[in-house]
Protein backbone atom coordinates (compact mmCIF):
# COMPACT_ATOMS: atom_id res chain seq x y z
CA UNK A 1 0.00 0.00 0.00
CA UNK A 2 1.03 3.38 -1.05
CA UNK A 3 2.14 5.82 2.04
CA UNK A 4 1.38 9.43 1.15
CA UNK A 5 4.19 12.50 2.66
CA UNK A 6 3.09 15.80 2.62
CA UNK A 7 5.41 18.62 2.57
CA UNK A 8 4.95 20.85 5.46
CA UNK A 9 5.70 24.67 5.21
CA UNK A 10 7.42 26.00 7.87
CA UNK A 11 8.13 29.61 8.37
CA UNK A 12 11.09 31.63 6.91
CA UNK A 13 12.72 31.63 10.17
CA UNK A 14 12.70 27.82 10.45
CA UNK A 15 13.91 26.73 6.82
CA UNK A 16 17.10 25.34 6.81
CA UNK A 17 16.80 22.29 4.14
CA UNK A 18 13.11 23.55 3.01
CA UNK A 19 12.88 25.41 -0.54
CA UNK A 20 9.93 28.54 0.51
CA UNK A 21 6.76 27.64 -0.70
CA UNK A 22 2.99 28.35 0.48
CA UNK A 23 2.25 25.59 -1.33
CA UNK A 24 1.28 22.35 0.73
CA UNK A 25 2.77 19.14 -1.42
CA UNK A 26 1.79 15.91 -1.34
CA UNK A 27 3.40 12.73 -2.88
CA UNK A 28 2.91 8.88 -3.09
CA UNK A 29 6.20 6.50 -1.57
CA UNK A 30 5.74 3.26 -2.99
CA UNK A 31 8.22 0.59 -1.94
CA UNK A 32 10.41 -0.47 -4.76
CA UNK A 33 12.78 -3.93 -4.20
CA UNK A 34 15.62 -4.39 -6.64
CA UNK A 35 17.42 -7.19 -4.44
CA UNK A 36 18.31 -5.43 -1.24
CA UNK A 37 14.90 -4.31 0.39
CA UNK A 38 12.00 -1.79 -0.05
CA UNK A 39 13.58 1.46 -1.78
CA UNK A 40 11.09 4.40 -1.47
CA UNK A 41 10.13 5.73 -4.64
CA UNK A 42 8.81 9.10 -4.60
CA UNK A 43 5.73 9.37 -7.26
CA UNK A 44 4.42 13.23 -7.64
CA UNK A 45 0.82 13.77 -6.90
CA UNK A 46 -0.25 15.04 -10.53
CA UNK A 47 0.59 12.34 -12.02
CA UNK A 48 -1.32 10.31 -14.65
CA UNK A 49 -0.43 6.90 -14.99
CA UNK A 50 1.25 6.30 -18.51
CA UNK A 51 2.28 10.11 -18.53
CA UNK A 52 6.15 9.82 -19.22
CA UNK A 53 7.95 11.84 -16.05
CA UNK A 54 12.02 11.64 -15.55
CA UNK A 55 13.52 9.46 -12.64
CA UNK A 56 16.32 11.43 -10.64
CA UNK A 57 18.33 8.88 -8.43
CA UNK A 58 19.94 10.82 -5.37
CA UNK A 59 23.26 9.16 -4.10
CA UNK A 60 24.75 9.13 -0.69
CA UNK A 61 28.29 10.05 0.11
CA UNK A 62 30.85 7.56 1.98
CA UNK A 63 29.15 6.96 5.61
CA UNK A 64 26.20 8.88 5.09
CA UNK A 65 22.99 7.12 3.97
CA UNK A 66 20.33 7.87 1.47
CA UNK A 67 17.94 9.79 3.94
CA UNK A 68 20.88 11.61 5.35
CA UNK A 69 21.34 12.96 1.87
CA UNK A 70 18.03 13.72 1.63
CA UNK A 71 18.05 15.78 4.52
CA UNK A 72 21.36 17.92 3.14
CA UNK A 73 19.88 17.75 -0.23
CA UNK A 74 15.84 17.67 -0.02
CA UNK A 75 14.96 16.82 -3.26
CA UNK A 76 11.77 16.00 -2.23
CA UNK A 77 10.63 19.50 -1.74
CA UNK A 78 10.85 20.32 -5.26
CA UNK A 79 9.34 16.57 -6.49
CA UNK A 80 5.49 18.07 -7.23
CA UNK A 81 6.72 21.44 -8.67
CA UNK A 82 9.32 19.61 -11.49
CA UNK A 83 7.16 16.07 -11.63
CA UNK A 84 9.56 13.84 -11.59
CA UNK A 85 9.91 10.13 -9.65
CA UNK A 86 12.69 10.19 -7.03
CA UNK A 87 14.76 7.86 -4.86
CA UNK A 88 17.35 7.95 -2.62
CA UNK A 89 18.71 4.48 -2.13
CA UNK A 90 21.36 3.33 0.38
CA UNK A 91 24.73 1.43 -0.67
CA UNK A 92 25.95 -1.51 1.13
CA UNK A 93 27.86 -1.13 4.47
CA UNK A 94 31.52 -2.20 4.83
CA UNK A 95 34.00 -4.26 6.90
CA UNK A 96 34.48 -0.72 8.99
CA UNK A 97 30.69 -0.43 9.49
CA UNK A 98 30.29 2.55 6.62
CA UNK A 99 27.71 2.76 4.02
CA UNK A 100 29.90 3.28 0.37
CA UNK A 101 28.92 3.08 -3.42
CA UNK A 102 31.63 0.44 -5.33
CA UNK A 103 32.79 3.52 -7.93
CA UNK A 104 35.86 4.34 -9.11
CA UNK A 105 39.22 2.76 -8.01
CA UNK A 106 39.95 5.95 -6.10
CA UNK A 107 36.38 6.27 -4.06
CA UNK A 108 35.43 4.60 -1.83
CA UNK A 109 35.64 0.18 -1.95
CA UNK A 110 38.66 1.03 0.95
CA UNK A 111 38.34 -3.39 1.63
CA UNK A 112 38.12 -4.89 -1.83
CA UNK A 113 34.39 -5.56 -2.07
CA UNK A 114 32.37 -7.42 -4.62
CA UNK A 115 29.42 -5.87 -4.44
CA UNK A 116 27.97 -4.70 -8.15
CA UNK A 117 26.73 -1.46 -6.88
CA UNK A 118 26.42 -0.24 -10.94
CA UNK A 119 24.24 -3.50 -11.44
CA UNK A 120 22.24 -2.61 -8.92
CA UNK A 121 21.44 1.18 -9.37
CA UNK A 122 20.73 0.16 -13.30
CA UNK A 123 18.47 -2.83 -12.08
CA UNK A 124 16.72 -0.33 -9.59
CA UNK A 125 16.54 1.70 -13.03
CA UNK A 126 15.03 -0.90 -14.92
CA UNK A 127 12.34 -1.84 -12.38
CA UNK A 128 10.94 1.48 -11.81
CA UNK A 129 10.99 2.11 -15.97
CA UNK A 130 8.93 -0.95 -16.13
CA UNK A 131 6.43 0.25 -13.64
CA UNK A 132 6.39 3.66 -14.81
CA UNK A 133 6.96 5.58 -18.24
CA UNK A 134 10.06 7.08 -17.59
CA UNK A 135 11.36 9.61 -19.69
CA UNK A 136 14.84 10.52 -18.49
CA UNK A 137 16.83 9.23 -15.78
CA UNK A 138 19.48 12.01 -14.01
CA UNK A 139 21.84 10.71 -10.94
CA UNK A 140 22.54 13.36 -8.40
CA UNK A 141 25.77 12.33 -6.12
CA UNK A 142 27.88 13.66 -2.99
CA UNK A 143 31.20 13.16 -2.60
CA UNK A 144 31.22 9.21 -2.71
CA UNK A 145 27.66 9.37 -4.51
CA UNK A 146 29.52 11.93 -7.28
CA UNK A 147 31.86 9.53 -8.23
CA UNK A 148 29.07 6.60 -8.44
CA UNK A 149 26.88 8.75 -10.30
CA UNK A 150 29.83 9.01 -13.13
CA UNK A 151 30.27 4.96 -12.96
CA UNK A 152 27.04 4.98 -13.33
CA UNK A 153 27.31 7.34 -16.46
CA UNK A 154 30.43 5.47 -18.11
CA UNK A 155 28.72 1.69 -17.37
CA UNK A 156 24.99 2.45 -18.59
CA UNK A 157 25.13 5.90 -21.18
CA UNK A 158 22.33 3.80 -22.68
CA UNK A 159 20.02 4.53 -19.93
CA UNK A 160 21.69 8.16 -17.78
CA UNK A 161 20.39 11.60 -19.69
CA UNK A 162 22.57 13.24 -17.36
CA UNK A 163 24.44 13.60 -14.01
CA UNK A 164 25.24 15.90 -11.09
CA UNK A 165 27.97 15.65 -8.79
CA UNK A 166 28.74 17.79 -5.53
CA UNK A 167 32.18 17.17 -4.52
CA UNK A 168 33.11 14.05 -6.87
CA UNK A 169 35.04 12.82 -9.61
CA UNK A 170 35.23 10.25 -12.58
CA UNK A 171 37.92 7.78 -13.55
CA UNK A 172 41.53 9.26 -13.66
CA UNK A 173 41.72 7.38 -16.96
CA UNK A 174 39.38 7.88 -19.71
CA UNK A 175 39.95 4.32 -20.74
CA UNK A 176 38.72 2.97 -17.52
CA UNK A 177 35.31 4.32 -18.62
CA UNK A 178 35.38 2.64 -22.20
CA UNK A 179 33.08 4.23 -24.77
CA UNK A 180 29.74 5.97 -22.81
CA UNK A 181 27.52 7.69 -25.36
CA UNK A 182 27.57 11.35 -24.96
CA UNK A 183 25.87 12.19 -21.30
CA UNK A 184 24.71 15.44 -20.01
CA UNK A 185 26.93 15.90 -17.19
CA UNK A 186 26.98 18.63 -14.02
CA UNK A 187 30.12 18.74 -11.47
CA UNK A 188 30.14 21.11 -8.37
CA UNK A 189 33.20 21.46 -6.64
CA UNK A 190 34.21 24.18 -3.46
CA UNK A 191 37.77 25.32 -4.56
CA UNK A 192 38.67 24.75 -0.69
CA UNK A 193 37.38 21.16 -0.83
CA UNK A 194 40.08 19.10 1.49
CA UNK A 195 38.19 15.95 1.00
CA UNK A 196 38.10 15.56 -2.28
CA UNK A 197 40.36 18.39 -3.71
CA UNK A 198 39.31 20.28 -6.24
CA UNK A 199 42.27 19.88 -8.83
CA UNK A 200 42.66 16.38 -7.95
CA UNK A 201 44.67 14.04 -5.79
CA UNK A 202 45.03 10.53 -4.59
CA UNK A 203 43.42 8.66 -2.09
CA UNK A 204 45.97 6.11 -0.79
CA UNK A 205 47.52 4.88 -3.96
CA UNK A 206 44.51 5.37 -6.13
CA UNK A 207 44.39 8.78 -7.47
CA UNK A 208 41.04 10.83 -9.19
CA UNK A 209 41.15 14.11 -11.91
CA UNK A 210 40.17 17.58 -10.44
CA UNK A 211 36.66 19.47 -11.17
CA UNK A 212 38.11 20.61 -14.35
CA UNK A 213 39.53 17.84 -15.73
CA UNK A 214 36.44 15.71 -15.09
CA UNK A 215 33.79 17.67 -17.27
CA UNK A 216 36.87 18.17 -19.72
CA UNK A 217 36.58 14.22 -20.78
CA UNK A 218 32.94 14.19 -20.02
CA UNK A 219 33.02 17.18 -22.72
CA UNK A 220 35.53 15.59 -25.01
CA UNK A 221 33.38 12.46 -24.97
CA UNK A 222 30.49 14.08 -26.46
CA UNK A 223 32.85 16.02 -29.18
CA UNK A 224 32.29 19.33 -27.37
CA UNK A 225 34.26 22.53 -27.91
CA UNK A 226 37.33 22.37 -25.53
CA UNK A 227 36.99 26.30 -24.52
CA UNK A 228 34.66 27.07 -21.83
CA UNK A 229 32.21 29.57 -22.49
CA UNK A 230 32.02 31.61 -18.70
CA UNK A 231 29.18 34.11 -19.81
CA UNK A 232 26.37 32.98 -18.09
CA UNK A 233 25.93 34.32 -14.35
CA UNK A 234 27.08 33.33 -11.44
CA UNK A 235 25.54 31.17 -8.92
CA UNK A 236 24.73 32.06 -5.26
CA UNK A 237 24.56 28.14 -3.96
CA UNK A 238 26.01 28.85 -0.17
CA UNK A 239 24.21 30.35 2.77
CA UNK A 240 26.34 32.97 4.38
CA UNK A 241 28.99 33.56 1.67
CA UNK A 242 29.24 36.52 -0.31
CA UNK A 243 26.62 36.34 -3.08
CA UNK A 244 27.43 35.18 -5.68
CA UNK A 245 29.66 32.51 -4.64
CA UNK A 246 29.80 30.19 -7.60
CA UNK A 247 31.31 30.21 -11.11
CA UNK A 248 29.98 28.53 -14.16
CA UNK A 249 31.65 27.39 -17.27
CA UNK A 250 30.12 25.59 -19.82
CA UNK A 251 31.13 23.11 -22.20
CA UNK A 252 28.48 23.03 -25.12
CA UNK A 253 29.56 24.40 -28.87
CA UNK A 254 29.80 21.80 -30.99
CA UNK A 255 28.51 18.80 -28.93
CA UNK A 256 27.43 15.65 -30.24
CA UNK A 257 23.54 15.31 -29.61
CA UNK A 258 22.80 14.11 -25.97
CA UNK A 259 26.43 15.37 -23.89
CA UNK A 260 27.58 18.51 -22.67
CA UNK A 261 29.65 20.05 -19.65
CA UNK A 262 28.71 22.36 -17.16
CA UNK A 263 31.28 23.40 -14.00
CA UNK A 264 29.87 25.18 -10.88
CA UNK A 265 33.08 25.96 -9.09
CA UNK A 266 31.99 27.60 -5.21
CA UNK A 267 34.76 29.50 -4.55
CA UNK A 268 36.45 28.89 -1.46
CA UNK A 269 33.87 26.20 -0.64
CA UNK A 270 34.18 23.17 1.04
CA UNK A 271 33.40 19.96 0.51
CA UNK A 272 30.20 20.09 2.85
CA UNK A 273 29.14 23.41 1.86
CA UNK A 274 25.71 24.73 4.05
CA UNK A 275 23.86 24.94 1.07
CA UNK A 276 20.95 27.62 0.43
CA UNK A 277 17.43 26.16 0.37
CA UNK A 278 17.32 26.19 -3.42
CA UNK A 279 19.89 24.08 -4.21
CA UNK A 280 17.72 21.20 -4.88
CA UNK A 281 15.81 23.96 -7.14
CA UNK A 282 18.49 24.77 -9.01
CA UNK A 283 20.20 21.31 -10.03
CA UNK A 284 16.72 19.72 -10.59
CA UNK A 285 16.37 22.91 -12.90
CA UNK A 286 19.45 22.32 -15.08
CA UNK A 287 18.19 18.98 -15.57
CA UNK A 288 14.52 19.95 -17.01
CA UNK A 289 16.61 22.50 -18.87
CA UNK A 290 18.91 19.99 -20.86
CA UNK A 291 17.84 20.25 -24.74
CA UNK A 292 16.92 16.43 -24.93
CA UNK A 293 14.61 17.01 -21.88
CA UNK A 294 11.43 14.41 -22.19
CA UNK A 295 12.56 11.71 -24.68
CA UNK A 296 12.10 8.44 -23.78
CA UNK A 297 14.57 6.14 -23.01
CA UNK A 298 17.33 5.90 -25.52
CA UNK A 299 16.55 2.26 -26.55
CA UNK A 300 14.06 0.02 -25.68
CA UNK A 301 10.95 2.59 -25.40
CA UNK A 302 9.11 4.57 -27.69
CA UNK A 303 10.37 8.05 -28.26
CA UNK A 304 8.87 11.03 -29.52
CA UNK A 305 7.54 13.23 -26.74
CA UNK A 306 8.05 16.13 -26.14
CA UNK A 307 8.79 18.95 -23.24
CA UNK A 308 6.88 21.72 -22.34
CA UNK A 309 10.75 23.02 -20.68
CA UNK A 310 13.08 25.31 -22.18
CA UNK A 311 15.38 23.76 -24.18
CA UNK A 312 18.28 26.16 -23.88
CA UNK A 313 21.76 24.31 -22.96
CA UNK A 314 22.77 24.91 -19.08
Amino acid sequence: MNRVATCIVLPAILLVFLVPSTKVCAFDLVPVDAGRGPVDLYVPDANTPGDPMPLLLLLHGYTSSGSGQEAYMNFSAVVDEFGFLYAHPDGTVDVAGNRFWNATYACCNFFNSQVDDSGYLRGLIDLIGASYSVSDVYIMGHSNGGFMSYRMACDHSDRITAIAGLAGATFLDPADCGSPSPVHVLHIHGTNDDTIYYNGGCIGANCYPGAVSSVEQWAGFAGCDPIPDTSAPDLDLVLGSPAPDTNVSRYFAGCSQGGSGTLWSIIDGSHSPNLVPDFSYLVADYFFSLPNHGELFRDGFESGETSAWSTVVP
